[in-house]
């Protein structure tokens, strides 16, 4: 099985962006945990900008609304599932040495403050994607796609 967690991440066109990709590279659930963007608004409507982006996975893709990442963690790391957070830290490791668990969850942090050390404190593991120019970081969906299909390779 395969999980994403997308804490606290502020664009609708990220989270579109997120569940186009999700769709893609066969992960079976996505848990939208804090202030991320629902597909469905507080009255029932599809968020336009996450319906945009995401070319109609927000409605097919398998997804649950949270309040909590560490109960999301908890329940996820009981059933056996390895949870990774994609982060920069001084303990992270390069993504092209992380061998792929049969059953992972990988969590993907707000676009400017990225996981919550709370959250980091929880996982596993972090990984992170090496920068080679100037910029430390990629946009929040450009690096799930990347961590998404390191997973479908190296299956």
């Amino acid at each position: 099985m395969k999980y994403l967690i997308v804490e606290n991440v502020r664009s609708a066109y990220n989270v579109g962006a997120i569940f186009r990709t999700a769709d893609g590279a066969g992960v079976d659930k996505i848990f939208l945990v804090g202030y991320t963007p629902l597909p469905i608004d507080r009255f029932g409507r599809p968020q336009t900008e996450i319906a945009k982006t995401s070319l109609g996975a927000s409605v097919t893709m398998n997804w649950e609304s949270a309040a909590s990442t560490a109960e999301i963690i908890t329940q996820l790391q009981s059933d056996g599932c390895t949870v990774v957070a994609l982060e920069q830290t001084p303990n992270s490791i390069s993504i092209s040495e992380f061998v792929v668990p049969e059953n992972v969850a990988y969590v993907l942090g707000n676009e400017v403050e990225g996981v919550t050390a709370q959250t980091l404190s929880l996982v596993d593991r972090v990984i992170d994607i090496p920068m080679l120019g100037k910029k430390e970081s990629l946009n929040v969906s450009v690096a799930a796609g990347i961590v998404m299909y390191h997973d479908v390779l190296h299956r």
